[in-house]
Parts: structure tokens; C-alpha cells; sequence
């Protein structure tokens, strides 16, 4: 193998193929990062049997040929090469050179033999805007479990159904739901799957600058349930999680008692300044009345804090306590100049989601349920 390449057109290509590997693999060759040289160009594939990655790249290639090189030295190396040259990458023996100017390294070649073969990725289901898919699990996945007493928690569950995309997530103490509309490849489209949070938050950063992301769902070649996503010359598939998620959209009340409509900003700084004497696991208190919401955290001997927020109020007045940085989630998720707070008492969870103006209709696209805090009155 013989090639030159861009400098930062390799870079970014090796960095974003390698950033799922594991730096401890338990085979060594799942740290590799796989570069198969055509006359097409190159491409660079990385495989842990959970995610693959596959990016393919202009180059000019003088000789085909495969190698496999440690994935995240690689990345390294083109990171810091000079700037505004060309890389030059050739197979010598059982090394790897790289040159880039007067830089010169050389990789120990890895047995491509012992590599294995990437996934298929399902048939395509459809696609989605790159931009709304990025915001749509930006929203979601920070609702998702972050440890590992139940692992179906740590996904998010994706439905499609027709043109409908719903993704959904929780951790037991928050939930959140967005809803968006895609373009399904069968208008009878219906799917189910669970996708790790982490990997699929990845995934959506990842691809989401595209202008458009494909997605596949079911079941590939040899009964493996995963999911592929592809934008461009990039492709990644990872596998479901297994199991059956709760059924927790019961959780959403079907009515409401009391609405509170506030300015997002306002409200988040006020509940960012009040909860730095609320001490770990302390949640901090609002009371909402007739034109302002108050914002409590400490009480009897420990450090206290209190802040009054301007808000709307529709309903009876009322006190309920929230974990300060579950509540500053969900309204920097919401993405909207307003937040809307509908509740029933102060013991049921509370619904958030977002408003373009005071007075306007609520954006039920994104919701995000709130469990309240018991507190001493």
C-alpha cells in the first residue's frame, strides 16, 4: 500500500472512525483501525463487535493494499502533523510509514487476518434531517440511565411509526419524549428498537452536520439485531440492547391543574445561583404564585438561598421540590425563549416543555416529565 492524502481530510477521518474503541480491547486487534487502499480511494474501518465505523476518503492512491494500525495512535499522529500538507502512508514490510513533511513515523503493522468482518447494516428505513436528529437526541438521551443496575435503561427506545419518529428515555426519576417527522422509505413503516444512549448521542454529533442521516433498522444478515446510520462517506451500526422497555408513557397526566409559563433563561440562572448552598442529593424548592415563581434551597442551620423569578400562573398556587440539575437538564433541552411547567399536585410529576413566546401555544414536540422531591414543610 502507497498513498498521500490530506492531512486534516485524514485526521478527521480516523478520529471519527476510531471513537468508539475501547483503550483497554479485550482482543489487541479490536484497537486497530483498518485502511484499505483502491484505486477509488481510501477507506478506514473500525470494529469492536458492538459499534463499526466505516469512512471512506479521497486520496491518491499509487498502490492498493489493506494494513491495520493501532486506530487511536493513528489518530494522534494526524492530529499532529504540520498543518497544510500532504501524508504520505506506505506499507514497508511490517511497519507503516507516515510522512508528512519532515515528520516521520513508523506504525507496527497489526495481522489483518485476525480482524473481523464488519456487520451489515440493514436496509435503509429512512431518513431524517441531520440537523433535528442531532437536536432530537441531544434532548432524549440526557434522561437515559448512567449506570448499570439496569442496563434497558441506559437506551433510548426509538419508534417509528409512518412518518413519525418518537424517541424516549428515562432513569426512573425523569423521562423525556421528543416526537419529530422523517422520511420513512415504506409509509407503513413501523419499528421498535433500543439503542444505547451513549453510543447513539455519539452517533448524532457525529453525523448530524450532514445534511441528512439515514436510518436502518431490523435485523442484519445472520439475525444480529442493530442499527445502522450513514451521512455521506460515513457508516456506523451498533447492536440493540435486549429487552422490553417499561411502559412509562402512563407517566404523562392526562389533565392539569395548575400552569406556570416563565422566561428560560431567568428561571435557569435562578436555579443555578440558588442551588449552590443545596448540598448533594438536596433539592431546591419552588413556589409558585400569582405573578412570580420563588426559588428556595438550605434551610435551619445550613447555608440558605432564595431568588424570585416573574411567571404566569394558571391554576391553584403551589410548592413542589425538584433535584436542581434534573430540572436545569430539561430546560436546557428545550431549546425554546419560554418554559412551560404543568402540573397536577405537588406529589405527581411535573411536565416541561417549551413555549416561543409568554402567551403562545406550548410545544408538545418535547416533553420532559419531572418526579418531584419529598420535602420538610
Amino acid at each position: 500500500m502507497k498513498l498521500q492524502v490530506d492531512r486534516d481530510v485524514l485526521a478527521e477521518a480516523v478520529t471519527w472512525a476510531v471513537r468508539g474503541l475501547s483503550p483497554r480491547p479485550p482482543v489487541p486487534v479490536l484497537a486497530g483501525v483498518l485502511l484499505d487502499a483502491t484505486p477509488e480511494g481510501l477507506t478506514l474501518s473500525a470494529f469492536d463487535y458492538e459499534v463499526s465505523a466505516k469512512v471512506s476518503i479521497d486520496a491518491q492512491v499509487d498502490e492498493p493494499g489493506t494494513v491495520l494500525v493501532h486506530g487511536r495512535l493513528l489518530a494522534d499522529i494526524s492530529r499532529s502533523l504540520p498543518s497544510g500538507k500532504p501524508v504520505e502512508l506506505a506499507a514497508d514490510g511490517t511497519k507503516v510509514q507516515v510522512v508528512c513533511g519532515s515528520s516521520r513515523f513508523s506504525l507496527q503493522q497489526m495481522p489483518t487476518t485476525d480482524y473481523p468482518t464488519l456487520p451489515t447494516s440493514p436496509e435503509p428505513t429512512g431518513t431524517v434531517s441531520g440537523e433535528a436528529f442531532t437536536k432530537a437526541v441531544s434532548q432524549v438521551a440526557i434522561a437515559a440511565d448512567r449506570g448499570d443496575t439496569l442496563p434497558i435503561l441506559t437506551g433510548v427506545r426509538v419508534e417509528i411509526d409512518g412518518d413519525k419518529l418518537s424517541l424516549l428515555a428515562t432513569d426512573r426519576y425523569r423521562l423525556a419524549l421528543r416526537e419529530l417527522t422523517w422520511n420513512p422509505a415504506a409509509a407503513d413503516a413501523a419499528h421498535v428498537a433500543l439503542i444505547p444512549a451513549r453510543t447513539l448521542s455519539e452517533t448524532a454529533k457525529a453525523l448530524g452536520a450532514a445534511g441528512s442521516v439515514e436510518v436502518a433498522l431490523g435485523n442484519a444478515a445472520g439475525g444480529e439485531g442493530l442499527v445502522g446510520f450513514e451521512a455521506g462517506q460515513r457508516r456506523t451500526t451498533t447492536r440493540l440492547l435486549d429487552g422490553d422497555y417499561p411502559k412509562v408513557t402512563s407517566i404523562f397526566p392526562s389533565s392539569v391543574d395548575t400552569i406556570s409559563v416563565i422566561k428560560t433563561s431567568d428561571l435557569t440562572e435562578a436555579v443555578k445561583r440558588v442551588a449552590l448552598v443545596a448540598e448533594r442529593n438536596t433539592p431546591v424548592r419552588l413556589r409558585f404564585s400569582e405573578g412570580q415563581v420563588a426559588i428556595e434551597a438550605g434551610q435551619g442551620d445550613d447555608a440558605q438561598a432564595s431568588e424570585a423569578v416573574e411567571a404566569t400562573l394558571s391554576g391553584p398556587e403551589l410548592e413542589i421540590a425538584f433535584n436542581p440539575q434534573f430540572l436545569l437538564d430539561g430546560l436546557g433541552a428545550i431549546g425554546t425563549d419560554y418554559a412551560r411547567l404543568a402540573f397536577t399536585q405537588p406529589s405527581r410529576p411535573a411536565v416541561l416543555s417549551g413555549q416561543a413566546t409568554a402567551d403562545g401555544e406550548s410545544d408538545e414536540s418535547y416533553r420532559y416529565v419531572l418526579m418531584p422531591v419529598r420535602f420538610a414543610s
